[in-house]
């Protein structure tokens, strides 16, 4: 026993009698409520700042767009029966194709995409 807390001895608890604290417990608030009533200005707790997308993430997901959109166009060709060659062909058209309309949707151009998959 130490404090006051714990086992007077340890013989037949099944423990060896060490006493930790409780981290977890949670003591209870005082009973004080506080009442603000002006409530949250625009821009309040952002420090005036606005944060930036990081440009290395957008590029990065540009990418996997381009990528996801040429897998999904091979998983045709393949379908249609394209021979390797033509895939690899096709895949290297539309790749430059959909890069250039990308870039000209950031500049802020027309971005409409046509790929034609027929034999």
């Amino acid at each position: 026993m130490y404090n006051g807390i714990g086992l007077q001895t340890a013989r037949g608890s099944g423990t060896n009698g060490y006493v930790q604290a409780n981290k977890f417990f949670v003591r209870p608030k005082t009973g004080k409520v506080i009442v603000d009533n002006k409530g949250f200005e625009s821009g309040q707790g952002t420090a005036g700042l606005t944060k930036k997308p990081n440009k290395e993430i957008l590029e990065h997901d540009r990418k996997r767009q381009i990528q996801l959109k040429l897998v999904v166009l091979e998983d045709k060709l393949i379908d249609q029966g394209f021979t390797d060659a033509e895939i690899a062909e096709k895949l290297d058209e539309a790749r430059r194709t959909i890069e250039a309309t990308s870039l000209s949707e950031e500049a802020g151009g027309p971005t409409t995409i046509v790929i034609s998959d027929k034999k």
